[in-house]
């Protein structure tokens, strides 16, 4: 089995002080905790957190969210935080943050499912509390605007954390299934098989841009959200890690910008590969005056990717997609472009 070169993964009861690795990216220099903490693997009955960082729900969410785990074997347990709204959030930085920080200390709380994305993740970052987070390590998942929450936690803590299905996503069998073997029942490998099932939700099915495979730890998320956060403390060195991406309605030259700005940052060149799940919904629109000048998805993708040396793969189960797999966030995987898979090359819970 592959391992993580100078990387001591540690238990959940283990304890001492994590080394940083300094990466330079130009002026900015990127600080890393070498200390991986695993969390314990969820079982049935465990009560799980549910929390809104970001947008607010409605009520037909909230029961949604709290059915879909309850079906899982999960019991459920939320603050009167959950259902607050203030603007487009849910409530205000603080409140949120302290919800965070809450589920995390809490003993009876054994996971966090985060009801929604939206926006507002990025803004509890400076507030969370992280040292709190490093002594409760526990599972926490969620997709799209918790990319944000993904990569704080993990810069900060070294706490491995979940890219997966939110609180009102659709629990399939497929999303279901990736869910268990992850996060309930790991096994020391394990095989990401793409689902060929959605192709009203991936129009381009599976392609492979650049032939090969490459190993590396596991970092991304949605595209926009990784990009939002370069420059920033929370950046992570994506040096030798395998790059994975989604999108969700979105342009193409947005795409284009994006993936520009990830070249440019240095973020693409040296990383191991990269892995795309499903940018739905990311094709020029009609009612947009350049429509008919439009590149389309694939196009930019490949304009932008395809001078890489690194394998790349796009389509894969991951994103704005009923299909979604469960991808651990900081643990050692293996991409095989040619072949459409992600296999995990180690547990990502104890």
């Amino acid at each position: 089995m592959k391992r993580r070169n100078f990387i001591k993964t540690v238990s959940a009861a283990s304890a001492g002080v994590a080394s940083v690795n300094a990466t330079s990216f130009g002026a900015h220099t990127i600080l890393e905790y070498k200390q991986i903490i695993k969390p314990p693997k969820l079982k049935e009955g465990d009560k799980l957190g549910l929390i809104t960082p970001g947008s607010y729900i409605s009520v037909e969410e909230k029961e949604k969210s709290i059915k879909n785990l309850k079906e899982l074997g999960f019991e459920v347990e939320f603050s009167d935080k959950l259902m607050l709204m203030n603007g487009y959030f849910s409530g205000n930085d603080k409140e949120r943050a302290d919800d965070i920080n809450e589920m995390f200390e809490r003993d009876d709380i054994k996971g966090i499912v985060c009801a929604r994305g939206g926006y507002g993740c990025v803004r509890t970052l400076k507030q969370i509390d992280y040292e709190i987070v490093r002594r409760n390590p526990k599972v926490l998942i969620g997709y799209s605007d918790v990319t944000a929450l993904l990569y704080g936690i993990y810069k900060k803590t070294g706490l491995i954390t979940f890219h997966g299905p939110v609180g009102i996503s659709s629990y399939n069998n497929f999303s279901k299934k990736y869910f268990n073997q992850v996060l309930t029942k790991p096994t020391e490998e394990l095989e990401l098989t793409s689902s060929s099932s959605g192709n009203n939700e991936n129009i381009y099915g599976t392609t492979t841009i650049i032939s090969g495979t490459a190993s590396g730890e596991l970092v991304g998320g949605n595209l926009s959200i990784v990009v939002s956060l370069i420059g920033t403390e929370y950046d992570i060195d994506t040096k030798g890690k395998i790059i994975f991406l989604e999108e969700y309605i979105e342009e193409p030259y947005r795409i284009d910008r994006m993936l520009t700005q990830m070249i440019q940052a240095g973020k693409l060149s040296e990383a191991a590969g990269v892995a795309l799940g499903i940018f739905r919904k990311c094709e020029s629109k009609e009612e947009n005056p350049s429509f008919s000048n439009s590149f389309t998805l694939m196009e930019v993708l490949k304009d932008r990717l395809s001078d890489l040396k690194i394998p790349v793969v796009y389509g894969l189960s991951f994103g704005h997609v009923k299909d979604k797999f469960t991808i651990p966030f900081g643990i050692n995987a293996e991409l095989d472009a040619d072949n459409y898979k992600l296999k995990l090359l180690e547990t990502a819970v104890i």
